[in-house]
């Protein structure tokens, strides 16, 4: 794999591990909201990843990313479970009963997905950067 390709690579980590934190602080944000305009909850939402072949911006010129493997969001997935139900009469959108139903978001579980994503996304920054270090190493060895 060239270096170019293994730029690319990081860079696919780093949207993905984005796209993850991005769905984990909407997640966090909702953690209390009872009515959405689809009607009912917020639902939690989750990131599914896959192996993507990626493209070098390079490799139209050089020729060099054939068969790079990166990381893409295959699917966000919707949770399905029947909410939370709370007990809370004089709540605007209690139902005949008084249960108010309540997404199923799980701020410290999600509080620690995040900051894996935090992790996943650093050490795709640090790959890039010894990357680009032994670019720079190289143009220097061919002063």
């Amino acid at each position: 794999m060239s270096l170019f390709a293994a730029l690319s690579v990081g860079a696919s980590g780093m949207a993905a591990q984005r796209a993850r934190a991005e769905l984990l602080v909407e997640n966090l944000a909702n953690v209390e909201t009872t009515r959405t305009p689809e009607g009912g909850p917020y639902r939690r939402k989750d990131a599914v990843f896959e192996s993507a072949a990626v493209g070098s911006p390079f490799s139209s010129v050089f020729d060099l990313a054939q068969g790079a493997t990166g990381v893409a969001v295959a699917d966000i997935v919707t949770d399905t479970r029947d909410p939370e139900k709370r007990y809370m009469p004089g709540h605007p959108d209690a139902d005949a009963q008084g249960y108010v139903a309540f997404p199923r978001v799980d701020p410290a579980e999600d509080m620690v997905d995040l900051m894996g994503a935090s992790r996943g996304y650093e050490a795709n920054v640090a790959a890039i950067s010894a990357v680009k270090d032994m670019i720079l190493k190289s143009i220097d060895l061919l002063r």
